[in-house]
């Protein structure tokens, strides 16, 4: 590409220029919008520069809120939250005047196939794990219920089905969760799992 981009292996819309001093310029592209990030103003500016001229664009500023992120660009860090979205599947199911909880799991708790089990609407169920799914984008503390409750979509039964609506009543009780990166943080990452859990693969 003219400007000196290299297009990510991974990921068909991002694309990815390093100068020679190892300043990093990322974009991604969505439709009719950049998002870009980096190391260094100039760089910045500079593709900013290059963009207004090639087409009719606006700069829009920092990004606040894109496909049900939201995004708080604050002195210290980067705070990413899905609180509206949240919010919206909670009434989407008619789970926002429910209980909460303050697991999306019972601890120690087994799901198994049910195969004796009520059935539920499949349509249904897969639209609370896909809306539950797009979550975990800033929800970590969900991935292991959302995966577990995943795993059921070709037979789901009431047995699943509550179980998805406890993940919901506790994403009522956690709207305001999401991910602060920490401006110049050195912490790192660790997570923890059950190495006894096998599941009902």
């Amino acid at each position: 590409m003219k400007e000196g981009f290299e297009k990510c292996n991974y990921g068909h819309t991002l694309f990815i220029k390093t100068s020679k001093d190892s300043k990093i310029l990322i974009v991604s592209l969505y439709v009719d919008y950049l998002i870009f990030t980096g190391n260094d103003e100039l760089m910045f500016a500079e593709f900013k520069g290059s963009m207004k001229h090639e087409f009719d664009m606006t700069d829009l500023g920092r990004m606040r809120y894109f496909l049900g992120l939201e995004v708080y660009q604050r002195s210290d860090g980067i705070f990413i939250t899905q609180k509206k979205y949240a919010l919206e599947v909670l009434q989407k199911f008619g789970m926002d005047k429910s209980n909460f909880v303050h697991n999306p799991i019972v601890p120690g708790f087994k799901l198994m196939k049910d195969a004796d089990g009520i059935k539920v609407d499949k349509t249904y169920y897969k639209q609370i794990i896909g809306s539950l799914m797009y979550l975990t984008a800033t929800r970590p503390d969900m991935i292991f219920a959302v995966s577990l409750i995943s795993r059921y979509m070709e037979n789901p039964t009431e047995l699943h089905l509550q179980t998805a609506k406890g993940v919901l009543r506790y994403l009522k009780e956690t709207v305001e969760f999401g991910i602060f990166y920490r401006k110049g943080g050195d912490d790192e990452l660790v997570g923890y799992t059950d190495s006894d859990y096998a599941g009902d693969l």
